[in-house]
């Protein structure tokens, strides 16, 4: 039977990797409904020409006019603008890619749970942001959630259908990334394309910076939390250069259940895409022999305090992972444009949590606080980049 396929975030990294495999497959076994993206309209007219969706969605509406002269004559349906975007994420389809990226991923992954199918999730804010209203509203609709980032994916796989409450713990993996031997010194003076050089995969620069800061893992211990109702306790981080081993499942006998495989990010949205089934894949595959060896350290609370932030974000709860990860996208955004230092991230992450108090600290009730909470911190961290950008400057002409 032809399996329905959305794609939320489809001009990015892992929707063009998605739609890579649907076009490798056997004619008729998948059939797209929707495609989203963000602002690049060109790309999501050339992809809808090429698929065929039954409606595409463009969330800038400024960018409308490049979409509509594109698909003139098509017979294609579009929109643009937020409602059109979770127009796409309510159609019915059997599967759906919720791949896209920060806090805007919210609403329309939700909307897509919502319709009780299969979710393949990417987003790690749907988690991080409101994790247990998110895990609440699949059970309520049914729906079944299939992780993608590659660590989480390695987790479900290695689990074997295992629940996860009977296992001693999990260990996510992490590269490192580009400052994995860097001292603080060099980190201070990093730039936003040393940071984004990331030494194994190829991603955007958002998540470059935060693989590059180690915030990726932190997000990720908070999403693996909520995916496999563990406390944080019992999920690990560890440090593996050559991101061949993307998670390991400790079990209660002592064994150590690993998933392996070349970086490709194919390869587990191929495991969500062919699920419960497995599909055929261009991948590489590992040669261990030329491998040669695998090495594992322990990541540097020193030089990556972003890990513990996220820890400790979680342990709070409420509103706090919100701030995390709200005073985290503007931080990255004001590195990525020269405001402030690599550095900068972190503190401040760290002092927008400290100096939350006007953000909503109890119970997040319902999606509408957490939206609240989303938009309060990040006027917070909004502030804050500006007071340490003026230092910086101050200082500098002071030299």
């Amino acid at each position: 039977m032809t399996r329905s396929v959305s794609i939320l975030g489809a001009t990015g990294s892992v929707g063009l990797a998605t739609l890579d495999l649907i076009a490798a497959a056997p004619a008729g076994q998948y059939a797209v409904t929707a495609l989203t993206a963000n602002t690049r309209a060109a790309e999501l007219a050339e992809l809808a020409l090429r698929f065929r969706p039954r409606f595409t969605a463009l969330s800038d509406p400024r960018q409308a006019h490049v979409l509509e002269a594109a698909l003139a004559g098509s017979g294609l349906q579009w929109g643009a603008g937020a409602s059109a975007v979770a127009e796409a994420a309510s159609m019915d389809a059997d599967w759906t890619m919720a791949a896209i990226v920060g806090a805007a991923g919210l609403a329309p992954t939700l909307a897509a749970v919502k319709r009780g199918k299969v979710v393949a999730l990417a987003n790690k804010e749907a988690l991080v942001c409101a994790g247990p209203l998110f895990m609440e509203s699949a059970r309520r609709s049914g729906a079944t959630i299939l992780p993608v980032d590659s660590e989480h994916n390695a987790i479900f796989q290695a689990l074997g259908g295992s629940d996860a409450a009977s296992v001693r713990r999990i260990i996510l993996t992490a590269s490192g990334g580009p400052f994995r031997n860097s001292s603080l010194e060099t980190m201070a003076r990093a730039t936003a394309r040393d940071a984004v050089a990331h030494p194994v995969w190829s991603m955007g620069a958002k998540i470059s910076v935060d693989s590059a800061t180690m915030m990726n893992k932190g997000l990720e211990v908070i999403e693996a939390c909520h995916l496999f109702a563990l406390p944080p306790e019992r999920v690990d981080v560890i440090v593996h250069p050559e991101s061949i081993v993307h998670g390991l499942v400790e079990h209660q006998d002592g064994g150590l259940l690993a998933q392996m495989g070349t970086p490709d990010m194919r390869t587990p949205i191929a495991h969500a895409l062919g699920w419960p089934d497995r599909m055929e894949t261009s991948v590489s595959r590992l040669d261990l022999p030329a491998l040669g060896k695998l090495t594992f350290e322990a990541p540097d609370p020193q030089r990556f305090p972003a890990l513990e932030l996220a820890r400790a974000a979680f342990r709070e709860g409420g509103a706090s992972p919100v701030i995390l990860n709200a005073a985290n996208e503007i931080a990255v955004d004001a590195f990525l444009n020269g405001h402030v230092g690599f550095l900068d991230i972190a503190a401040i992450v760290a002092d927008s949590l400290d100096q939350g108090e006007g953000v909503a600290r109890g119970s997040l009730t319902d999606f509408d606080t957490v939206y609240a909470a989303d938009a309060a911190a990040r006027e917070l961290a909004v502030s804050l980049v500006k007071a340490r950008a003026r230092r910086s400057a101050s200082l500098a002409q002071g030299a």
